[in-house]
C-alpha cells in the first residue's frame, strides 16, 4: 500500500456533477480538496446534458472537464482511480484505492453516483442512452415525434407513459412484466390515444444501428423509432462497508426502484464525518441538481469542519 503523507480536509469520491460542484465551493472556502474519481459516470454513454441551464446539450465529458478546471484553479487536486474500502482513524478517514494507494482525509463526500439495471430484453444495452431512454425530462425531446415504445416492468410505467404521450402522439405501452392497469388507468390510456399492447417482450430489433421495432413472444413485431424503459438502480457505494454504512431500499409510489445512501439535508450520513451527494443518495437527482446537492453538502461540510477547528482552538488556548 502506498500512502500519501498529506492529509486533506476533505476527500471527495466520485468526480461528476455532485462531486465537483461540493470540491469548487470547498476550494473556494480555502479547504484542501482531493477528488478521486474512476471515470465511469452513469451519463458517459448520453450525447448531451440536458435540462443544465447554460449548458443545454453539451457532452457530458466537456461539463466534467471545465468543472476540473474550475476546482483546480483554486488549488484542488485530482486522483484517477477506484476507491475499494475506507477506514476511520482517530482524526480523520482513509480511504484506499484498488492499486493500493491510499489517502487521509478529515471528511469524506461520497458523490459516486449509481449503476442502471437494464431489463433483460436482448438488444437494450446495444441502444442504451441513444434510443434506448428511461428518463423523458433528460432525452424526451430527442425522441420527440417519433413512434415511442415503453416497456413496463412495474405500474410506474403508467406515469411514464403519459410524461411520454406529452412528447408525442403516436405512443405504446408493452405491459411485459408489469401488472395490468386500474379499470381507471385503461380508461385515461384510452382517452389519450395510448395504445397497449399485453404479453412479454422477447427482443428488441435493431437495423443499421437503430431501433426498429419490439418483437413479442411468437412472433409479432410492433414498429418502433425509440423505446422508454425503467431500470432498476443500484448506488455505488459498497467501499462503505468497513465504516458501517449501508444502502437502503428507495420506493417511489409503493415501487421499489432501487438502492441509495441515506443523508439530511444538509447531506450528512448516518455517519459522522461522512456525507454524499447526487445519484448515489438521491436516484431521481438530474445533473444539475445532483451539482447544486454537492453544493449544499459541502456548506455541511465546511461548518462542520469550522465546529471542529473551533473545538481545537479552544482546547488549545486553554492548555
Amino acid at each position: 500500500m502506498t500512502s500519501r503523507t498529506q492529509k486533506y480536509d476533505v476527500i471527495v469520491i466520485g468526480g461528476g456533477a455532485a462531486g465537483l460542484g461540493g470540491a469548487l465551493a470547498l476550494t473556494r472556502f480555502r479547504r484542501s480538496v482531493l477528488v478521486i474519481d474512476d471515470g465511469t459516470p452513469r451519463n458517459a454513454v448520453a450525447d448531451g446534458v440536458h435540462n443544465y441551464l447554460t449548458r443545454d446539450g453539451v457532452p457530458p465529458a466537456e461539463i466534467y472537464a471545465i468543472g476540473r478546471q474550475e476546482v483546480q484553479g483554486y488549488g484542488g487536486e485530482f486522483a484517477d482511480g477506484t476507491v475499494t474500502t475506507a477506514r476511520r482513524t482517530d482524526d480523520g478517514f482513509v480511504v484506499e484505492l484498488a492499486d493500493g494507494t491510499s489517502y487521509q482525509g478529515r471528511r469524506l463526500l461520497v458523490t459516486t453516483g449509481l449503476a442502471d439495471v437494464l431489463p433483460d430484453v436482448p438488444g437494450l444495452a446495444e441502444r442504451w442512452g441513444k434510443d434506448v431512454v428511461h428518463c423523458p425530462y433528460c432525452h424526451g425531446w430527442e425522441v420527440r415525434d417519433q413512434a415511442i415504445g415503453v416497456l413496463a416492468t412495474s405500474s410506474m410505467a403508467i406515469h411514464q407513459v403519459q410524461l411520454f404521450r406529452q412528447l408525442s402522439d403516436d405512443v405504446t405501452l408493452f405491459l411485459h412484466t408489469a401488472p395490468d392497469p386500474t379499470e381507471e388507468q385503461w380508461e385515461e390510456l384510452a382517452a389519450r390515444g395510448i395504445a397497449v399492447v399485453q404479453g412479454k417482450v422477447e427482443q428488441v430489433e435493431v437495423a443499421d444501428g437503430k431501433i426498429t421495432g419490439v418483437r413479442l413472444e411468437g412472433g409479432r413485431v410492433i414498429p418502433r423509432q425509440a423505446l422508454a424503459i425503467q431500470t432498476t438502480v443500484r448506488a455505488r457505494a459498497g467501499f462503505l462497508a468497513d465504516l458501517g454504512l449501508e444502502t437502503t431500499m428507495v420506493e417511489a409510489n409503493g415501487v421499489e426502484v432501487g438502492t441509495a445512501v441515506q443523508v439530511d439535508a444538509r447531506g450528512a450520513t448516518q455517519v459522522p464525518g461522512v456525507f454524499a451527494a447526487g445519484n448515489v443518495s438521491s436516484p431521481m437527482a438530474q445533473v444539475m441538481s445532483s451539482a447544486a446537492a454537492g453544493l449544499m453538502a459541502a456548506g455541511g461540510i465546511n461548518f462542520d469542519l469550522i465546529n471542529e477547528d473551533t473545538r481545537q482552538a479552544v482546547a488549545a488556548r486553554s492548555s
